[in-house]
């Protein structure tokens, strides 16, 4: 079925943004930090596939999942949408790290301060 490797990655990467939401963990917390990391996690990482589609490392298989659109050789339009849901999905999950073992250094400005 066409198209449906983009779709789980759309249902998951909605998925993890609403945890997100709820914890506040990156994009709720600092949506302009979150969004220049996913945009230079996903461009490093595009450069990377570049380099191994060059070198003939990274090659494409053949998947009904896959829309059939490419955006290079060997470079399907799925391979940004993903990228960036690692890159976002790796974000959030270091978050939530942090705030489980207590190391979280800023406090959530939509927590409530008890009186001393």
């Amino acid at each position: 079925m066409p198209g449906l490797y983009l779709a789980a990655i759309l249902v998951s990467a909605a998925g993890v943004a609403l945890l997100d939401r709820r914890w506040r963990l990156a994009a709720w917390r600092a949506p302009g930090r979150t969004a220049a990391a996913v945009g230079i996690g996903t461009a490093f990482f595009l450069a990377w596939d570049a380099v191994g589609i060059a070198a003939g490392v990274f090659v494409k298989g053949d998947s009904t999942l896959l829309i059939g659109l490419d955006l290079a050789p060997h470079l399907p339009i799925e391979e940004p949408f993903f990228l960036a849901f690692l890159c976002y999905l790796g974000l959030v999950v270091h978050a939530g790290a942090l705030r489980v073992l207590g190391r979280s250094t800023a406090p959530d400005p939509h927590e409530t301060r008890e009186a001393a």
